[in-house]
């Protein structure tokens, strides 16, 4: 990926190195390095110029990225993709059941880097696939891809500060009571196991979960979920935790009379952009498996 990216330089970052100016927009060690192996990657008002060069008020400070490689052992595959949002810097995707974010042995070509891989190709683009909020393969939903080392980086240390607000919607059978609320229970592995996991009050990471049910139908409850921590299946976990598995979870509630699937669906995305600033925010619809388990 190609990406030209300009900054105007005002009082307040007069005498800061280009290095130190960048770094406080959230560029990393690992991007600084990268730029100072690209042929004029960082200008002033037109002229190449070193990251130790001081800035002053009034410089035209651009940067630009130029990604020549794709990521390895990715194949490009033909897929249905649908794309809610594209710009130059990132790709916010509307993912569905059934297909997972990676390659892996058993699911090759399969995936949503695939999917992605194709896209760009066709576009004849260099890609690498670095997605921020990785989804289980059967939950549907919103995720964002950067799409070059700069809006990764940015992204990366967003989602570490919990700067990207993650709303999901989920479907349990029965009523909740209360409706709504906290679960705060920490969650570790459950034996062995790579995949499972369980409340463990002893060993486990610190879990938050916030919880409010937004309908009651067809015997069942369609509840929204924000999350404070990132934890692996932690909406699940929690789910089962206060006596409310997800319907069709075949690892902790394998309830498929109704849904083939957990019901569980990434629906609203909301951070700040990682190079404008701007407010961003996205919603996808339920989809329809889902949507037929509360309306028939």
């Amino acid at each position: 990926m190609k990406r030209i990216i300009t900054y105007h330089i005002d009082n307040t970052s007069t005498g800061l190195r280009i290095e130190q100016y960048l770094r406080r927009l959230g560029y990393s060690y690992q991007n600084l390095t990268q730029l100072k192996k690209m042929p004029e990657s960082i200008l002033i008002n037109g002229v190449w110029a070193y990251m130790r060069t001081q800035l002053k008020d009034g410089d035209v400070l651009t940067v630009r990225i130029r990604e020549t490689e794709s990521s390895p052992n990715i194949p490009a595959v033909k897929l249905p993709l649908d794309i809610i949002y594209e710009d130059e810097d990132i790709i916010v995707v509307n993912k569905p059941a059934g297909m997972p974010v990676h390659p892996s042995l058993n699911n090759y070509r399969n995936s949503l880097a695939n999917a992605l891989m194709y896209y760009y190709q066709e576009q004849g683009k260099p890609f690498i696939f670095r997605c921020t909020n990785r989804l289980d393969r059967d939950t549907s939903g919103l995720t964002v891809i950067a799409k070059h080392m700069v809006s990764s980086s940015i992204l990366s240390c967003m989602g570490v500060r919990h700067e990207i607000t993650r709303e999901y919607l989920a479907i349990v059978r029965g009523g909740i009571n209360p409706p709504g609320g906290t679960i705060d229970a920490p969650i570790g592995r459950t034996g062995s196991s790579l995949i499972e996991r369980k409340i463990d009050l002893e060993n486990g990471e610190n879990a938050v979960t916030h919880y409010r049910v937004l309908e009651e139908k067809n015997g069942h409850s369609l509840v929204s979920l924000t999350l404070e921590t990132g934890r692996t299946h932690q909406i699940r976990v929690h789910m089962k935790h206060i006596g409310h598995p997800l319907i069709g979870d075949y690892l902790y509630n394998p309830d498929m009379k109704f849904i083939s699937r957990q019901a569980l669906h990434s629906y609203r995305l909301a951070f700040f952009h990682p190079i404008t600033g701007k407010q961003m925010v996205f919603t996808a619809p339920l989809p329809e498996d889902m949507y037929c388990v509360l309306h028939g």
